[in-house]
C-alpha cells in the first residue's frame, strides 16, 4: 500500500456512488481525452482534475495534431466545436539555419505526396481543453458532476486503488489512469521510476500576424540554440515556438513588442513578410522525461506522466493522444476476455503496446535536439546527409511523412475512421459470446 499527496478539486463520477471501474486523474488534453475514450466502454468511470486558479496565465501554446489525433477528436464527438479554432497544415518545411559551412538542403513534406488534403491541423491548447472539458461535463451516459475538496492520498490494494479526498470521502477503482503531468503523484504511488533530463534551452511561445500568406505550411528553422518553428493559424497569423538559451529566451520574452517584432522578421528571413500584432508571450524551460513502464500496480500512465519531449517535430501531444486511444483498446480487450481491467495482464498489454512508439519518439526527438546543440562536425555531417536523402529520395520522404502522420505500428481503434464503432463493436461481440459483463 502506498500513499501520495495530490491536489485536485473536482470529481466527475457516476451518480450511483463512489466506487468505479476506472478513475482518471488529470484534466489536461490527455486526461480529458482518455476519459471520453474510456466512457465509450460503458464502465463506471470517475475523473479527478486539477483546479485552474482564476488568475492563472492562459495557455498560449498550440499543438500540431496529425491525422490519427484528428480522427480521435472526431470519434470523441468534439471536432465540430473545435474545428473553427484550427488551421489545416498542408506541408512541413525544414530549413538549416545554423550558419555553418555544412548546410543541409531545405526539405518540404507535403500532404499531396501521400494523397491527403492536409497532414493535420494546428490546434490551440486552450480551446482544445475547453471543448474536451465541456464534453466530459455533458452528462452523457448518465454521468453527473460531484464536487470534492481534493485528493490527498492514493492507496494501492490487491484489487483496487483507493483515493482519499481532503473532506474524508473515499473513492475506489479497479484501474486508475494517471494523466496528472510530469510530476505525476499517480506514477509515484505506483513506484514507477523515470529517467529525467534537462536542456540548456527555453521556448518563447506566442502568436503573431504577418503580411504574407502562410499557405498552410509549417516551417521549422534549425538553429544553433534550437528550432524556431512557425505553424499556421486561421487567417494571416501563425503560432511561434522559439527555442533559445534560457537567458536569451528570457530577454526575448521581455522585449518591447516593436523590438521583438523586428527581430522575429529578421529570423524568419522574409518567409512570412512583415510581422505585426504580437500576442502575449509565454516562456517554458525545456526538459525530458521517460517512465520505465507506462503501467504498474493498477495504474496506467498517459501523456506527460509517462513521457516529456522538446517541441520538435510536433510529436508530444500526438504521442499522448495515442496513449489514450490505445488504453481504450486494451481495456476493451480485457472486458471482452473477462480479465481484470486493472490487473497485471491488462497493464502489461498496454505497456507493451505503447513501448516501441514512445521509446522511438522520445529518443529520436532528443537526438535531433542534441544534434542542433552539438559543436561536433561529424554530427552535422550526419544530420545534413539525412536531410539530403529526404530531399532527394521521394519514396523515403513519403515513408517519413506517412509515419509522422500516423505510425504504422500504432493505429488504435479511435484513431481510425469510424473508430467509435470499431471500439464499441468489441464489447457487442463479447456480450453476444460471453453474456452480460458484471
Amino acid at each position: 500500500m502506498r500513499g501520495v499527496g495530490s491536489r485536485v478539486d473536482r470529481i466527475v463520477a457516476e451518480a450511483a456512488g463512489e466506487s468505479f471501474s476506472i478513475a482518471v486523474v488529470g484534466g489536461g488534453p490527455a486526461g480529458l481525452a482518455v476519459t471520453l475514450a474510456l466512457r465509450r466502454l460503458g464502465l463506471p468511470l470517475g475523473l479527478a482534475f486539477p483546479k485552474t486558479p482564476a488568475a492563472a496565465v492562459p495557455d498560449r501554446r498550440t499543438a500540431a495534431l496529425f491525422g490519427g489525433s484528428i480522427e480521435l477528436l472526431k470519434n470523441l464527438g468534439v471536432w465540430p466545436a473545435l474545428a473553427p479554432h484550427c488551421e489545416p497544415i498542408t506541408g512541413i518545411r525544414l530549413i538549416d539555419d545554423r550558419g555553418t559551412w555544412i548546410k543541409a538542403p531545405e526539405v518540404l513534406f507535403t500532404a499531396a505526396e501521400i494523397g491527403r488534403d492536409e497532414l493535420g491541423f494546428n490546434v490551440p491548447n486552450a480551446p482544445l481543453v475547453n471543448v474536451l472539458a465541456n464534453a466530459v461535463r455533458s452528462r452523457e451516459g448518465g454521468q453527473a458532476v460531484v464536487e470534492a475538496g481534493g485528493v490527498t492520498g492514493i492507496e494501492i490494494g490487491a484489487g483496487s486503488v483507493g483515493l482519499t479526498t481532503d473532506d474524508g470521502r473515499r473513492l475506489s477503482a479497479s484501474l486508475v489512469v494517471g494523466a496528472d503531468g510530469r510530476g505525476s503523484p499517480c506514477r509515484q504511488a505506483a513506484g514507477i521510476k523515470t529517467s529525467n533530463w534537462s536542456y540548456p534551452q527555453s521556448a518563447v511561445v506566442c502568436s503573431f500576424a504577418h503580411s504574407r500568406a502562410h499557405g498552410g505550411i509549417s516551417t521549422e528553422l534549425h538553429r544553433p540554440a534550437g528550432p524556431l518553428t512557425v505553424v499556421p493559424m486561421p487567417g494571416a497569423a501563425s503560432s511561434l515556438v522559439w527555442v533559445e538559451a534560457p537567458t536569451e529566451a528570457q530577454r526575448l520574452a521581455s522585449l518591447g513588442e516593436k523590438d521583438f517584432r523586428s527581430l522575429l522578421e529578421r529570423r524568419l528571413m522574409g518567409l512570412l513578410g512583415s510581422v505585426s500584432e504580437i500576442g502575449p508571450r509565454g516562456l517554458f524551460p525545456l526538459s525530458g522525461l521517460s517512465a520505465e513502464t507506462q503501467a504498474l500496480s493498477r495504474i496506467a500512465l498517459v501523456g506527460e506522466a509517462s513521457h516529456v519531449i522538446p517541441p520538435i517535430g510536433a510529436q508530444g501531444l500526438n504521442l499522448s493522444l495515442r496513449d489514450a486511444a490505445t488504453l481504450a483498446d486494451c481495456v476493451a480487450d480485457a472486458v471482452r476476455n473477462r480479465q481484470d481491467i486493472g490487473g497485471d495482464e491488462t497493464l502489461a498489454s498496454y505497456a507493451a503496446a505503447r513501448s516501441h512508439d514512445v521509446t522511438q519518439r522520445v529518443w529520436t526527438v532528443d537526438l535531433l535536439n542534441r544534434s542542433l546543440l552539438s559543436d561536433l562536425t561529424p554530427v552535422h555531417l550526419l544530420r545534413a546527409a539525412g536531410l539530403v536523402a529526404l530531399s532527394a529520395v521521394g519514396p523515403l520522404r513519403r515513408l517519413v511523412v506517412r509515419e509522422g502522420v500516423q505510425p504504422a505500428a500504432a493505429t488504435p481503434s479511435l484513431m481510425q475512421p469510424g473508430g467509435d464503432e470499431l471500439l464499441t463493436s468489441r464489447l457487442v461481440a463479447s456480450a453476444k459470446t460471453l453474456g452480460p459483463v458484471a
